[in-house]
Formats: C-alpha cells, structure tokens, sequence
C-alpha cells in the first residue's frame, strides 16, 4: 500500500485507533495524522481517540486529537489503524459512514475486510507499517518521533520477540532525525508515578502460580483502583513484570473494567501460542502477547484460560 494513492482526492479524512489507546496506537495515528497533513495541507485530518495517557504529549498532535464524535460528519476516508474497525469505540460510526474505508494494522487476528487493507501481520508494529505505507522524501522529525513512540512500546523496547532486522533498520532509519530518543523511551515507556508503582505492588503481592509455577496469574478489582484514585492505564506494564517470573511461561492479567466486566491481558514465551488461546474468548493479539474481554467472574475466567494454555504446554 501506498497511502497517498488510497486517500487522493480525499477533502476531508478521519483516523482512529482502538480504544484504551498504548504506544502503538497513539504514534501510529498520530505519524498518520501528521503526515498526511504534510502530504495533503488542503485535506482537514483529524485523529480521533479516547483520552491517551499524558506521557504521550510528547508526540506532536497530541493535543489536537479529539475525544468525542461529531453527530453528522460524514468523511472522504476513514483510516483506522493498530485495530479491527470494530473496537475503535466511539469512533466506529465515523468510519462507517465514510466514503472510502482503510484498515492498516499488524495483528494476526484482524481478518480485514475495509475498501483497502494493509495488515502485515509478522510487522513489529503498526507504526513499523505506517513507516511503509508512507512516502520516506516527507518524513521529518516529528513524524519519526511518532513512529518510534509505537515502535518501542510494541517491541518492548527492541525485547520482543516480534523485533525483526527489518524493526531494527526502521528505527535506525528515524533516529537521523536527532531527537532526544534515550530520554522518550524513560519517560513513555519505564516511568512510573508512585500510585503506578504501588498498584504494581498490590497485584505482585496479589498474585498466584499455577501448574508447577509457569503460569503467573494476578486479578485488581475496580475497587482497589478506586482505592488508589487510579484508572486502567495506571497498570501498564503489570502483565509484562509477572511474565518476567522465573519459570513463567504465561502470564495472565485481569482487571475489572466495569461491575462484573475484566480485560484480560497475556504475555508468553515461545511455549505459548496466546493469540490461540484469546481467539476461543473472542480476543485477539499476537503470538506473544493478547487480550480479551470477559464478563463473569474472574476466577471462573483464569480456570478457562489456563485450561485453553495447557491444550498447548502439555508435553512441554
């Protein structure tokens, strides 16, 4: 895909990402949103989100992206992005409504089906994608700056196993663009406010092994983040740092989104397929890292997990 040649002629274009937006998602969208309006600077582009975390606001745009949608606006085209159009949340009925409709994305489990697709599923990320779908003689500091945001967090700062050579020349190729990139990824990706740290705490010390210790499992309640005055971005990282258990293979997190509501979050090692396991829950992901979103209570909701994780360990 070239992305100048799927919104040419566009007056007007939306673009959105999934909702509880991360890294991926925000750099994606917003290098999107800023190339376009460099490509295109007679096109109106807005970016449509629910509220990033403010470490983000490093990213140009930050500030611009918009939070509700306006009831009757109709666009030329409609890019979604680091999603299925389908959880882009109050977003969605901008992209139905659009003229033409684009999905670029780089997990397994999003099947396409928008007028174009670009899904590059063995891709770092969804901004290592938008680096491909976009013309490299407008790239400048800003748009670089974006893409890397996504790129370290989906990669777990180049630790992930879905880091390629090809990740690694992308981002080699943005930081000529000389911005401060030692000091983005301590700020987007490593620090943590002290209600962070002492959520982080409460769900280590909460936390559970199961069958000889390579399942890590922890569950926080709204209430404990009511207790902390805390919302679901504050436990960032929480699955990643139970994953890091020795012997752990699979780590699952579950926090309670509304009454009786819990995203679950998984990480695994090569042992695991969690992009397998979710799928059966309606989730999706990738190969090493996945969620879903399950009503009921959560204990039943781990059983039924570890129970999907074994099909796959058994005999290993």
């Amino acid at each position: 895909m070239r992305i100048l040649d799927e919104v040419a002629g566009a007056k007007t274009i939306g673009i959105s990402g999934h909702i509880r937006p991360d890294g991926d998602c925000v750099g994606s969208c917003l290098g999107m949103k800023l190339f376009l309006e460099k490509a295109m600077p007679e096109a109106k582009v807005d970016c449509y989100l629910e509220k990033p975390a403010d470490f983000f606001s490093c990213i140009k745009g930050f500030d611009q992206i918009k939070t509700e949608a306006p009831a009757e606006m109709k666009y030329d085209a409609f890019i979604v992005l680091d999603s299925v159009p389908q959880r882009t949340g109050f977003a969605e009925p901008l992209y139905n409504s659009a003229r033409k409709k684009i999905n670029i994305d780089h997990h397994i489990s999003n099947k396409g089906g928008s007028d174009a697709d670009c899904i590059i599923a063995d891709a770092s990320s969804s901004c290592e994608v938008v680096y491909d779908v976009i013309d490299k003689d407008l790239l400048d500091k800003d748009i670089a700056l974006a893409i890397y945001v996504g790129i370290i967090h989906d990669t777990g700062v180049m630790q992930y196993s879905n880091t390629k050579p090809k990740t690694l020349r992308t981002v080699a190729d943005l930081l000529e663009f000389d911005f401060p990139f030692s000091r983005i990824i301590d700020e987007t990706f490593y620090e943590k406010t002290f209600v962070q740290n002492q959520l982080l705490g409460e769900a280590l010390l909460g936390s559970s092994l199961h069958h000889d210790g390579r399942i890590a499992v922890s569950i926080v309640t709204k209430e404990l983040l009511e207790r902390y005055h805390a919302t679901s971005m504050d436990l960032e990282g929480v699955v990643n740092q139970l994953r890091l258990t020795k012997g752990v293979d699979v780590a699952i997190f579950l926090y309670e989104l509304e009454p009786g509501v819990y995203k679950a979050s998984l990480r695994s090692t090569e042992a695991v397929d969690v992009a397998k396991v979710v799928v059966e829950f309606g989730g999706g992901g990738h190969v090493r890292a996945a969620g879903a979103t399950l009503p009921g209570d959560p204990e039943a909701s781990v059983q039924l997990l570890i129970r999907e994780i074994l099909k796959q360990m058994d005999g290993k």
